[in-house]
């Protein structure tokens, strides 16, 4: 390395230091920036400056191209001055993590040395740190993530959702939260589905500013089931048949009795209505209706086929669910307005038992509106589980109906062909 001497008044307090040259000054802020470099744990990402960003990202959209320019703009100012959180959310390929890692690479270029840490990552580096024979100790890996001059978490709520995870990163947010770190913390889905705990920090005015780069739906939304089809979009209490096709006199008056409940509780929602009655009977075209009606005023409520909410609540395990089960089991519990179509002997399986008792209880306790229709009959879903049948034939906060009418569904095709023309055949030709 070469020195030299600048050339001062005697009385300068630099007189007589030795000061490096040009060329050492360029080899030791390269060294520099490597060292950051390495602490930074960038790796490729270094590449991922403001500078090779599209400037109104990569979507179709203009209004989220408008959200993207403001996040952007957002997150020079901060990589700037680092003060408080900056939260990122969107989906996969939004750009949230390019924002992130050029928040920490502008700080790099500016001497600041920032940690990136991909949140599964960590969680997997900090379970094997438990390991006698790693090379770094739980206690100073988890420390130095904790208390980093600044810190950014890419991809919360991508990970496994374990109690131990959860308490980890909490403890981790927590300690920033509390010291005001500087954190960056990008989220690929709505932070509605992340802890509580966590969300609270996250979205606490005083110290984050949160940007999101596409407008979420309603995470509930996303499974909602058969009333995104078509089919059950159109049941409306415009097009429902009180009086039913070829029913009896009886059948009839079961059929204006449902359809009158319908329309009252649809109306003002309280308690629990059921609907008990055959396949093609009508109930699950009242039960739309009821959804249908409410959606249209704006209101927000949770049409599902019972297996099918199984079967989601299973796949919500998966680590690459997009919605944690924790997340969705809850929003259904909660949700201001439930609508559970065909809740039947798909309820034999414990696990499955187990997962309807608790939802249904905790409705049921809280008097929160419920709609449910049944194709089987009472006696046979008692047999199955008995302590939530109690529940739903409860007169204190359930009205049931029972509904008895032929299939339409048959009698439709039947008048179908009765509506189509003979077909006449004559000679052919010879």
């Amino acid at each position: 390395m070469g020195f030299v001497y600048p050339a001062v008044a005697e009385a300068h307090p630099d007189f007589g230091q030795a000061m490096p040259c040009a060329c050492t000054q360029q080899e030791l802020e390269s060294e520099r920036l490597a060292r950051l470099q390495r602490y930074s744990n960038l790796g490729p990402l270094v590449r991922m400056t403001f500078e090779s960003l599209v400037r109104g990202g990569r979507s179709g959209d203009p209004t989220n191209q408008e959200r993207f320019q403001g996040a952007l703009d957002a997150a020079q100012a901060y990589a700037g001055d680092p003060q408080g959180w900056f939260v990122i959310t969107g989906s996969s390929g939004s750009g949230k993590t390019h924002l992130a890692a050029a928040i920490a690479n502008a700080l790099l270029a500016q001497g600041s040395p920032a940690l990136f840490v991909v949140v599964p990552d960590l969680l997997d580096h900090l379970r094997a740190a438990f390991n006698p024979a790693s090379a770094e100790s739980y206690d100073q890996l988890f420390e130095q993530v904790r208390a980093a001059p600044c810190l950014v978490l890419d991809d919360l709520g991508a990970q496994s959702s374990t109690p131990w995870a959860q308490e980890k990163l909490y403890q981790i947010l927590s300690h920033r939260y509390s010291a005001q770190l500087p954190t960056v913390v990008t989220a690929a889905g709505p932070l509605e589905t992340l802890d509580e705990r966590l969300r609270t920090r996250l979205c606490d005015p005083e110290i984050a500013q949160v940007w999101s780069l596409e407008e979420h739906a309603d995470v509930l939304y996303q499974y909602r089931g058969a009333l995104a089809l078509e089919l059950l979009s159109q049941m409306t209490f415009r097009n429902y048949e009180p009086e039913g096709m070829n029913a009896t006199a009886a059948q009839q008056q079961t059929l204006r009795a449902a359809f009158d409940n319908a329309v009252r509780f649809a109306r003002e929602p309280e308690g629990w209505l059921v609907f008990i009655g055959p396949h093609g009977s009508g109930k699950t075209h009242l039960a739309a209706a009821i959804a249908n009606a409410q959606l249209q005023q704006g209101k927000p409520v949770f049409f599902v086929v019972v297996p099918d909410l199984l079967d989601h609540l299973r796949a919500a395990f998966a680590p690459e669910s997009k919605l944690p089960y924790d997340a969705l089991f809850e929003g259904v519990r909660t949700t201001p307005l439930l609508i559970l179509d065909d809740l039947g002997t798909q309820s034999s399986s414990p696990w499955a038992r187990e997962k309807l008792f608790q939802l249904l209880n905790y409705r049921y306790n809280g008097r929160l509106p419920t709609v449910i229709t049944l194709s089987c009959g009472l006696d046979e879903l008692a047999q199955v589980s008995p302590a939530l049948t109690s529940r739903i034939v409860d007169p204190r906060g359930s009205i049931v109906i029972h509904i008895d009418a032929p299939d339409y569904r048959t009698q439709e095709r039947l008048r179908e062909q009765e509506r189509r023309p003979t077909p006449r055949y004559g000679r052919g030709r010879r």
